[in-house]
């Protein structure tokens, strides 16, 4: 099983947000006990100006997952994704680049035209259960 992580889920586990943090944090637990996980480089950015000081929580993330190699062929794909959200299209792209089985985010909603499948940490614990 190859998941690509959604920034969101990465935010809830880095600032403890509640109600998300348990499920969030399953995910990353999952990725740390050995799953195959991923998140697009610029959930690193992203993560990085949210956080103001998060280079620790994400020295401490690229020890338990992968950033999915992405490319110029990669943006162009996002571009032509036929998803409302560009950021959104981008974590699509980057998750079909890296040929994932899932996108894993609380925001389902928003990559129901998205190549990869999105599902929620709730439902991807309970599927891993």
């Amino acid at each position: 099983m190859r998941i690509l992580i959604d920034t969101d889920v990465l935010l809830d586990v880095a600032l403890a947000r509640e109600p998300h943090l348990a499920a969030s944090a399953a995910v990353l637990e999952w990725a740390h006990q050995g799953g195959h996980a991923s998140v697009a480089w610029h959930s690193l950015t992203n993560c990085s100006y949210l956080l103001k000081g998060g280079k620790p929580f994400l020295q401490k993330l690229l020890k338990i997952v992968e950033v999915a190699a992405v490319g110029d062929a990669d943006a162009r794909v996002a571009l032509c994704l036929p998803m409302n959200d560009l950021e959104d299209a981008f974590q699509a792209a980057a998750a079909l680049a890296w040929k994932a089985d899932f996108i894993v985010t609380r925001n389902v909603a928003d990559y129901k035209k998205s190549t990869v499948k999105a599902v929620t940490p709730a439902a991807f614990i309970k599927s891993m259960g």
